[in-house]
């Protein structure tokens, strides 16, 4: 799908450090590239389902844990070609493992998706309307398929 490397600070934090050997830190900074479209300065945190609720509670004001919420810093900004996104990417253990074994899924699969998603929500990709939602969903899909993954919203 992307021919040029963007440049990528990644930090990774396994504050849940039950997927640390499972999601290696190689694997996400694979499926962060795939979904880039410019440079980018991203932290993903893995946490557990208090930490998650507590974050979804105290910035999107509902008190449950989410599966990923993404912190941009530089949303609605116009960057420049060499400006990097910002975002911290927050994904709950719980929810992800959870999620993946309703929807008939691996861990890797699931954990593949929801990066994706995130990273396309910190450059900016919403799903609010329709008709965003739709080319959003286009988009991981394409990139799941260049990355080697199944279609996350085919039924």
């Amino acid at each position: 799908m992307q021919e040029k490397k963007h440049k990528l600070d990644l930090d990774v934090q396994y504050a849940d450090t039950r997927l640390e050997q499972e999601i290696t830190q190689d694997m996400l900074q694979r499926w962060v590239e795939a979904a880039l479209l410019g440079p980018a300065e991203l932290a993903i945190r893995f946490v557990d389902l208090d930490e998650g609720q507590s974050l979804n509670r105290q910035y999107r004001g509902k008190d449950y844990a989410t599966n990923v919420l993404t912190f941009a810093y530089n949303e609605g900004e116009e960057l420049g070609e060499d400006d990097p996104t910002q975002a911290d990417i927050i994904l709950c253990t719980d929810v992800l493992q959870r999620e993946a074994e309703e929807q008939g899924k691996t861990v890797e699969e699931h954990a593949a998706h929801l990066v994706v998603h995130g990273v396309l929500h910190a450059q900016g990709y919403d799903h609010e309307h329709d008709e965003e939602a739709e080319e959003m969903e286009q988009f991981e899909s394409d990139i799941m398929e260049v990355l080697g993954y199944p279609d996350p919203y085919a039924d």
